[in-house]
């Protein structure tokens, strides 16, 4: 599974094959997590931080502008016309 990053990684870092593989799957994971499931993980650390809710839900807002989003699932079809227009 995304042998081209695994090689990447290990080229241009001192990550062994088996390490790179790894942050990679932890990174995959962190950004499968959905999003009303990031919301309320979030609520709760900053809440653990004492922080009120007025501040964060200004901060998860924020954050949520940075996260990375799936795209849509595309039909063969709409595959196809990326590639051949």
């Amino acid at each position: 599974m995304h042998d081209d990053l695994v090689d990447h990684l290990t080229r241009s870092s001192a990550l062994s094959r088996g390490e790179a593989l790894r942050v990679i799957q932890d990174v995959l994971a962190y950004f499968d997590e959905t999003t009303e499931d990031y919301v309320r993980r979030r609520h709760r650390e900053l809440q653990a931080q004492g922080l009120v809710n007025s501040a964060i839900f200004e901060r998860i807002a924020a954050d949520l502008k940075y996260r990375a989003v799936a795209p849509p699932e595309l039909t063969l079809r709409q595959l196809r016309r990326i590639v051949y227009g």
